[in-house]
């Protein structure tokens, strides 16, 4: 597994960078490296990620905090102390003196929020300034008719994963100089889903298919450069 880059450099911020310039990096940084920007190419799918995976740290108070302190074991929580700053005072005394800590680093497995899409949108002045309609083509995930968003090809469904009996998570025992740990992690087979498709649907990919979709925007009056517009449920999907 290649090792982890630092979170900063990702972003290509200094670690001193108020929470507004990291936003900025970061939107220009996904607007570069979006998959629908670089169709089948997959390092800057690859950026992409990592791009997320540091923006969802660093703009986050507490996690920027913790990584400040840990580096990638502090959000993280999953290996040297990163996990203490959700200690209590008497967990770390039991850690030090031969005592067994619980901790959990798991994905749950319910419902989980479809990511948000974005769309530059040229406009004439006069469009901007008194408002104007339109429709715009964007790729985005839909739900497979073949088998009904399962992932699993027709006339079968998932079953159960038997490698954590369908919890979608496993207990871990580890043995350190500081004592015992027990840690409960997500299910590297059915990755905390619970479930296993053995047989995949031949049309889609984990019961999604990508399609360029059609969508109507009402631009308002008055409208400044720069400006971000909302459109509630025109987003990636949900899982699950």
């Amino acid at each position: 597994m290649a090792e982890k880059r630092d979170y900063y450099e990702v972003l290509e911020v200094s670690r001193d960078a108020t929470d507004e310039e990291i936003k900025k990096a970061y939107k220009r940084l996904a607007k570069k490296y979006h998959p629908d920007v670089n169709p089948g190419n997959e390092e800057a799918e690859s950026k992409f990620k990592e791009i997320n995976e540091a923006y969802s740290v660093l703009s986050d108070k507490n996690a920027r905090q913790k990584y400040d302190m840990y580096g990638h074991a502090g959000p993280d929580q999953t290996s040297g102390f990163g996990g203490f700053g959700d200690f209590g005072f008497g967990d770390i005394f039991d850690t030090f003196f031969g005592g067994s800590t619980f901790y959990s680093n798991v994905r749950r497995k319910g419902p989980q929020k479809g990511a948000d899409l974005q769309y530059s949108l040229e406009l004439t002045f006069e469009e901007a300034a008194f408002g104007t309609e339109k429709e715009i083509s964007i790729m985005k995930d839909t739900v497979c008719s073949s088998c009904n968003g399962t992932g699993a090809k027709a006339g079968t469904k998932p079953s159960r994963c038997k490698h954590c009996n369908g919890t979608g998570q496993i207990n871990v025992r580890q043995n350190t100089l500081l004592g015992s740990f027990m840690s409960v992690r997500t299910c590297d087979v059915c990755e905390g889903t619970g479930e296993v498709i053995e047989d995949p649907c031949p049309d889609c990919n984990q019961g999604f298919v990508r399609k360029k979709t059609k969508i109507n925007i009402k631009v308002p009056a008055g409208i400044d450069d720069g400006q971000t517009l909302t459109l509630r449920g025109e987003g990636q999907p949900g899982r699950r």
